[in-house]
């Protein structure tokens, strides 16, 4: 009970209660564990700069195992909300065999969101911004995870899943060796339909509001500006490919990425920008560009931003 108050949750914390739950968790008695679990749970998102966590980061690991599905869907939330922003935890993750551990995770999860969400998140974290991070994009593939990962972009996902594989799909295609399965299990597709969808729902709420931001269209809790951002940072990291530029190209979505370089949110024109600069690279996907009339307005923009501002630095 004391773990879900917000004011004793770093005095817990602080105390040493993290590492203290962590050694029961190896326990035979399933309740045991289950609470401990629980309260772990609870206190992890005001444990995200805690040092000294590897014992219980391991054993989170192997808990994944479990056939109960509370345990598994709270290890998951646990690892999701201790590997958020901190290298220390992503690299334990790693090297506790944690990637394939959220990936089988994922894969027997099915259609429980209650699992696949925090595993998603985890592994998104860990396949960005640490050390190990190359490791963890090829571990996903090398651990069958792409065509489940790819699959979760369609119905009947929830959107706070969708945005979450959005984010791990675009991490996942800094690694080169992941162009050709994510293209082959139909990721540029599933992209490029989100970002349609998503996009539409922006612009028809634009218009019931007179053309204001009123806070943006929401789905389940999830701004689909957010949706937006995301997938097309996605395409833009798989631009990077000849064989992805030509597919998107095909999509007929670079209207879209040109109407998006207008957009009043910042990082939405950054990621358009990015994926436009990717695809003008070939000649046809330069003609389409000047076609739409986007070459001024790109390079106006291109020109207006510091070097190296279109990185698309998308997810933690």
């Amino acid at each position: 009970v004391l773990s879900v108050c917000s004011s004793n949750k770093p005095a817990i914390v602080e105390a040493g209660g993290m590492q203290a739950l962590a050694m029961h968790l190896g326990n035979p008695s399933g309740r045991l564990v289950q609470n401990c679990l629980w309260t772990l749970r609870n206190l992890s998102d005001a444990a995200t700069k805690v040092e000294g966590l590897e014992a219980l980061l391991q054993s989170l690991v192997q808990v994944l195992a479990s056939t109960d599905v509370n345990i598994v869907t709270c290890a998951a939330g646990i690892l999701s909300n201790l590997t958020c922003n901190n290298q220390r935890n992503k690299v334990t993750v790693c090297q506790a065999g944690g990637v394939d551990a959220l990936v089988r995770t994922v894969v027997s999860a099915g259609d429980r969101e209650e699992i696949t969400e925090p595993a998603v998140c985890a592994l998104r974290h860990l396949t960005s911004r640490h050390v190990e991070s190359e490791m963890a994009q090829n571990a996903v593939r090398l651990h069958y995870g792409l065509p489940v990962i790819v699959k979760l972009l369609q119905p009947p996902s929830r959107w706070p899943l969708v945005k979450a594989v959005v984010g791990l799909v675009r991490n996942l295609a800094l690694c080169p060796a992941n162009y050709a399965p994510l293209r082959e299990h139909g990721a540029v597709h599933h992209l490029v339909r989100l970002l349609m969808r998503a996009f539409n729902d922006t612009q028809r709420q634009r218009s019931s509001s007179g053309g204001g931001t009123a806070g943006g269209a929401y789905a389940d809790g999830v701004r689909m500006e957010e949706i937006v951002e995301g997938a097309v940072g996605a395409l833009h990291i798989l631009a990077r490919e000849s064989l992805n530029r030509q597919l998107i190209r095909q999509q007929n979505v670079i209207p879209i990425f040109v109407q998006l370089l207008f957009n009043e949110i910042e990082n939405i024109q950054r990621v358009a920008a990015g994926v436009l600069c990717e695809l003008a690279v070939e000649k046809e996907g330069a003609e389409m560009i000047e076609a739409e009339g986007a070459t001024a307005p790109l390079t106006e923009l291109l020109h207006s931003r510091n070097e190296g501002c279109y990185s698309s630095n998308y997810i933690p």
